[in-house]
């Protein structure tokens, strides 16, 4: 157990709802400097909505989020950017109408950062033999590339990635897994939505299990290995 304030995030007791439709029932979690959190759970469960709380796209009804000390709770989407937590989404998107160097120029944060064109570049190789093409026409994975590079481009202090690899070949799959593990190492924070456990659990340092919109489970990564009531119950395994 962190002692208060310690995190670098710290969602508490969020209570989020679409309409009449309630959704999150007093999810809290928390993201220390340079740990990858990872929320697991079957579809539909409160995931994606725990983040969209998070980055003011559906803000709680009730419950906290502080990001770096400062309550942040119900601030707008540009705001918690500006703030400085970057946003992969599920549906990554991405300018369709304008080029891969357009994409990740209109998110560039203005003045220094450790996360730069070139860097953003070396990690995605493909992204530079893809830089005059459109976004629209490139494949699932240069555009989940492209999405990930984007928000780096915002040079964020964490990093928030809804199902990266979600519809993604084999192949793919594993590049991402391999720059989610090379973020982790440069010590950025990361908050993780992944339905592929193998993936989640090599580069998760605590790991939460939602069902029906609260957390069941929290823990390490190898205590959820071997916790096959966990696994079959709330993630099918």
């Amino acid at each position: 157990m962190r002692p208060p304030g310690s995190s670098l995030l710290e969602a508490h007791a969020l209570h989020t709802a679409y309409g009449l439709s309630r959704v999150l029932f007093g999810v809290s979690i928390d993201v220390a400097a340079g740990e990858c959190v990872c929320l697991l759970g079957r579809n539909g469960v409160g995931k994606s909505t725990t983040m969209r709380s998070i980055m003011g796209l559906t803000p709680p009804q009730s419950g906290r989020v502080v990001f770096r000390g400062v309550d942040i709770t119900g601030w707008a989407p540009y705001r918690v950017a500006r703030a400085g937590i970057g946003f992969v989404p599920e549906d990554r998107r991405i300018f369709a109408d304008l080029t891969v160097w357009e994409n990740l120029d209109v998110a560039r944060r203005r003045g220094s950062g450790r996360w730069t064109l070139d860097r953003v570049l070396e990690l995605f190789p493909r992204l530079r033999e893809r830089g005059p093409n459109r976004a629209g026409k490139l494949s699932g994975g240069e555009q989940q590339m492209l999405a990930i590079g984007r928000a780096l481009m915002t040079n964020p202090d964490l990093l928030l990635m809804d199902e990266p690899t979600e519809g993604l070949a084999p192949l793919i799959v594993r590049e991402v897994g391999r720059v989610i593990a090379e973020l982790k190492r440069e010590g950025l924070s990361i908050l993780l939505v992944e339905q592929n456990l193998p993936l989640a659990l090599s580069v998760a340092d605590t790991v939460h299990v939602l069902s029906r919109g609260q957390i069941v489970h929290s823990g390490t990564p190898a205590a959820l290995t071997v916790n096959e009531d966990v696994k079959s119950r709330y993630l099918g395994v």
